[in-house]
């Protein structure tokens, strides 16, 4: 079926956020994984930790309430709870070398069926940095993927192996698209779940990784 950006977007983001658990510290990634801020569950209460170098940090405001001094990552509106905090870089790094983020939600190019991830760079294109992806993806206890099932020309985003530059090996615990949920054990990609208004049929078209089903 054919789906709206909006609809997609909205899709992935609301079921990436049920899997936020009371007391969690969540680091949210430069683009649509920023939007969770917004849904998360009635009841759970979590921390929401920026790379930028914030603590505490609350939903994404609207026009008439933002505070152009306190941004995300990425540099869109963010807001803080009462009893955030702001640092520097150094420490922000710390939190998530040592241990301490419970899960981030990052985006990507790529994800293979051995849950390799490719997010920073698109050879021959030019790019910022790398940013914090790849510490976050050694350093977070759950590494939550949320991204289109497929590019723009249709090809599955779902890899039997990354053609892109890996930001890191073995280290996606789950993909959330807007067809499916997949999860990652004992190396194999398990397909646990499908999207509303989706189907398996439509899962096994457009992905080229091999999936075993744990429905």
């Amino acid at each position: 079926m054919e789906r709206t950006k909006e609809q997609v977007t909205t899709t992935i983001i609301k079921r990436v956020a049920k899997e936020f658990k009371d007391g969690n510290l969540v680091n949210l990634g430069i683009g649509m994984p920023e939007l969770a801020s917004n849904y998360i569950p009635e009841g759970v209460h979590i921390i929401l930790q920026s790379e930028n170098g914030m603590l505490g940090m609350g939903g994404m405001p609207t026009e008439e309430n933002k505070n152009p001094r306190i941004t995300t990552a990425g540099g869109k509106a963010s807001s803080i709870k009462e009893g955030g905090m702001f640092f520097d870089s150094a420490f922000s790094f710390s939190l998530i070398r040592g241990g301490h983020v419970d899960i981030t939600v990052l985006g990507a190019l790529e994800v293979d069926e051995n849950g390799n991830l490719a997010n920073w760079i698109i050879p021959g294109k030019l790019v910022p940095g790398m940013g914090g992806a790849m510490d976050l993806v050694n350093g977070v206890k759950k590494v939550i993927i949320a991204m289109e099932h497929t590019d723009k020309n249709g090809n599955s985003k779902l890899k039997k192996a990354c053609s892109l530059p890996l930001t890191g090996a073995k280290c996606v615990d789950m993909v959330v698209t807007e067809l499916g949920v997949f999860e990652f054990e004992n190396g194999k990609m398990k397909l646990i779940e499908i999207q509303p208004d989706s189907s398996l049929e439509e899962i096994q078209a457009k992905t080229e990784a091999k999936f075993e089903l744990a429905l």
